[in-house]
């Protein structure tokens, strides 16, 4: 067996690893009952039309990639785990709009060069292991002056702590992997695709979360919906004292970002960066 052969079945493994850790839990549901407002905010980002070839990298359910069909858009909802596919379709079906699903790796997309009027990724190509891999696909398959948007999660923020939070618990990452939250950074962006992109627009913003009354809320909702937590305490599960502690630490992270004004319920804000840019012709 060659270094090559090594090099594909560890990525295939790899990938593997990343499909069944999304299909855990209930993706679908946190993105509809957390965060259902982003996709939208992205699509009106990049100012998608009808008949526009949209594809959205990491679709996950399709947070985006149905709110760029309801505008009109021929819509690809392209991610590595088709099991989220089927919340997809339903949330379509309620919503009255048609889209293609294609399961598919955002670091090798199975689309030709410069097919894409608009390609975009809402919390999806951030988790990609490979930065650069996944930014290199972007480009490929946007048209030249096409759109590239994306909404990612940042380091600073509430999500981007909670990986910084989770990561001694983990089992080490494979080589060449970087830490999700580094696409909420814009200096980042702007060094994964260089000059290959131009007019960038990045804003950092909150998304206020109401769903929880307490901190412990929000760790028992994580530790059965998100895949990456849930992932984490898998590995842990035979080390109680280590679960004990990562308990702790997530709660007294979530408290930290939590508030109640005035008469309001405890709420949490959590901060994304929000980029457009146009592929350079």
């Amino acid at each position: 067996m060659n270094d090559t052969t090594d090099v594909k079945d560890a990525d295939r493994a790899l990938k593997q690893k990343h499909r069944a850790m999304w299909a855990s839990g209930d993706y679908p549901a946190l993105a509809s009952e957390l965060i259902l407002d982003l996709g939208a905010i992205l699509v009106d980002a990049c100012g998608i039309k009808a008949k526009q070839r949209v594809l959205d990298v990491a679709a996950g359910s399709g947070n985006a990639a149905i709110p760029a069909a309801m505008m009109g858009a021929q819509v690809i909802a392209s991610d590595l785990t088709p099991e989220l596919f089927d919340a997809g379709r339903h949330q379509a079906a309620d919503r009255g709009v048609t889209l293609e699903w294609k399961e598919a790796d955002a670091e090798s997309l199975p689309f030709g060069d410069n097919e894409f009027d608009v390609v975009l990724s809402c919390l999806g190509v951030m988790f990609a292991p490979h930065h650069q891999a996944g930014a290199d696909e972007i480009v490929r398959v946007s048209k030249p002056g096409g759109t590239i948007g994306l909404l990612s999660w940042t380091p600073e923020g509430f999500i981007g702590k909670m990986f910084a939070t989770m990561k001694p618990f983990s089992p080490p990452p494979p080589p060449g992997a970087q830490p999700p939250p580094l696409w909420g950074s814009e200096d980042h962006v702007r060094e994964l695709f260089g000059d290959r992109i131009t007019d960038i627009k990045a804003q950092k913003r909150t998304v206020a979360i109401h769903s929880f009354h307490q901190p412990e809320d929000f760790l028992r909702y994580f530790k059965s919906h998100y895949g990456p937590t849930i992932s984490v305490y898998k590995f842990l599960a035979d080390d109680e004292d280590k679960v004990k502690a990562l308990d702790k630490a997530l709660t007294e992270l979530a408290d930290s970002f939590g508030d109640a004004h005035g008469d309001a319920a405890w709420q949490m804000e959590w901060e994304y960066l929000l980029l457009t840019a146009r592929k350079a012709k």
